[in-house]
């Protein structure tokens, strides 16, 4: 890119715009966090950025903080740096269950589409898109699939890939590619928009930093092999990070994800299997869990072939994800506001007894 840049080539635009506000501040867009910092940039440069105080007090989530992608307002102390004051409202987001927790992960922020990419050899799994598209819509994202290192199989095992992923995803744009031959990055290089952001995302070892640094025309991102022995990717991405390709896109690599946990999604669920939701308002019972039921036109649509089982059985295990986080969660904030009646209870009682500290 040019050095001298405007705030739309970094993706700015008129919704950001709108929700600014009166604050004065410059703004600018987050490339990448570091351990407690971020690097920042808008029409200025690029700065190495820090939260106040104030604002890791008042933060009640990690969705509190600014991730890649956000729009934050800053003050420039000089020598590069800066503080960051404000996270503009998101216009899309896009995270996860944390592994293990029931915390979220802020994937990235203000993403236009997500790349979910594949492996066609050992990674290939059509549930495993689902999971990744269910995140993506119910941040207000849209998902396109990447099917990549095709040179791996042969056209008659790629046809089929393909077909299976006609059949399963038909509204869903995909792309076939390698990186070992070239084959199919003219037709991403196509699809990528100028002033538009592009997620990358996928397991480890499929090839998503080796994508972007033939997007990008040299290796900026450090790769590695897949280890013969073990079969995975070695992949050296350790955090998320913003790239500027020569065509004005913006794409975010990001770290390989094991497991893609379902938070409060159920929108996001909803739309990515719409012909369910749509049978489900026919069933005889408001409540159908479409398992057992008498009367329930999802089990009669996949009784009469109508509705493919696998779908529908991915359907029920997200489903049941994402409601058994949206339980969890209900359950935490009611403890946390038995704990804040205790405290504020506790506190009135040291008063009434005149204790020194009150």
């Amino acid at each position: 890119m040019d050095d001298k840049i405007e705030l739309e080539d970094l993706g700015y635009g008129d919704f950001f715009e709108s929700n600014r506000g009166t604050d004065a501040l410059p703004v600018a867009r987050t490339l990448a966090e570091h351990k407690e910092a971020y690097r920042v940039k808008n029409t200025d440069g690029e700065y190495l950025a820090k939260i106040t105080g104030k604002q890791m007090f008042n933060a009640l989530s990690r969705e509190d903080y600014p991730a890649v992608g956000d729009w934050v307002t800053i003050t420039d102390l000089g020598e590069q740096k800066a503080v960051i004051h404000q996270i503009l409202p998101r216009k899309t987001i896009i995270k996860r269950k944390a592994s293990g927790k029931n915390d979220i992960q802020v994937i990235a922020a203000n993403i236009d589409v997500a790349f979910v990419i594949e492996s066609v050899d050992r990674d290939y799994n059509l549930n495993r898109f689902e999971r990744y598209f269910a995140i993506a819509r119910d941040g207000g994202i849209i998902p396109a699939i990447i099917l990549n290192k095709i040179d791996l199989i042969s056209n008659e095992e790629l046809e089929s890939r393909i077909d299976q992923i006609k059949n399963r995803f038909g509204d869903i744009d995909f792309i076939t590619t390698s990186t070992v031959n070239n084959e199919g990055l003219d037709e991403l290089k196509a699809y990528i928009v100028k002033g538009n952001t592009y997620c990358f995302l996928g397991s480890s070892g499929v090839g998503k930093s080796s994508l972007i640094n033939k997007l990008i025309g040299k290796e900026v991102i450090k790769t590695s092999q897949i280890s013969t022995h073990t079969d995975r990717g070695r992949h050296t991405t350790t955090s998320r990070e913003m790239y500027f390709l020569e065509n004005g896109g913006i794409v975010i690599d990001n770290p390989g994800m094991r497991e893609v946990g379902m938070t409060d999604v159920g929108d996001g669920i909803d739309s990515l299997f719409d012909e369910i939701t749509s049978l489900a308002r026919k069933c005889k019972y408001v409540d159908c869990t479409h398992i057992h039921e008498p009367g329930c036109a999802v089990l009669s649509a996949i009784k009469s072939g109508r509705l493919d089982e696998d779908r529908y059985n991915n359907y029920l295990g997200l489903k049941k994800e994402a409601e058994y986080y949206e339980m969890t969660e209900l359950e935490k904030k009611q403890k946390n506001s038995r704990f804040g009646k205790f405290v504020k209870k506790a506190k009135k009682e040291l008063r009434r007894y005149g204790h020194k500290d009150y």
